[in-house]
């Protein structure tokens, strides 16, 4: 049974960065495409990042300069690191495997 299980949220001040974690069990991250999700209040669940079996990576253009997805196959754990954090980037972000798998979500909240 695949798990995947999302931290790293909290309350940042504009500008301020975060990391969030996606650890896997059940799973190879290596194996498949992960991707980092977000959704806001009233908004629709878009895509962040993605990272691919052979390592490259996809990015929303919002967060393109800004953001790294990164996976460490010996922790089978898939990281986001969140840079230049913005009020907007406020939202529950999601963790998937394969586009078929979801975490349970990690909010994140960006404010003065």
């Amino acid at each position: 049974q695949v798990q995947l299980v999302e931290s790293g949220g909290g309350l940042v001040q504009p500008g301020g960065s975060l990391r969030l974690s996606c650890a896997a069990s059940g799973s190879i991250v290596s194996v498949y495409s992960m991707g980092w999700y977000r959704q806001a209040p009233g908004n629709q669940r878009e895509l962040v990042a993605t990272i691919h079996r052979g390592g490259n990576t996809n990015y929303a253009d919002s967060v393109k300069g800004r953001f790294t997805i990164s996976r460490d196959n010996a922790k089978n754990t898939v990281y986001l690191q969140m840079n230049s954090l913005k009020p907007e980037d406020t939202a529950v972000y999601y963790c998937n495997q394969n586009g078929i798998y979801w975490g349970k979500g990690t909010l994140v909240t960006v404010s003065s």
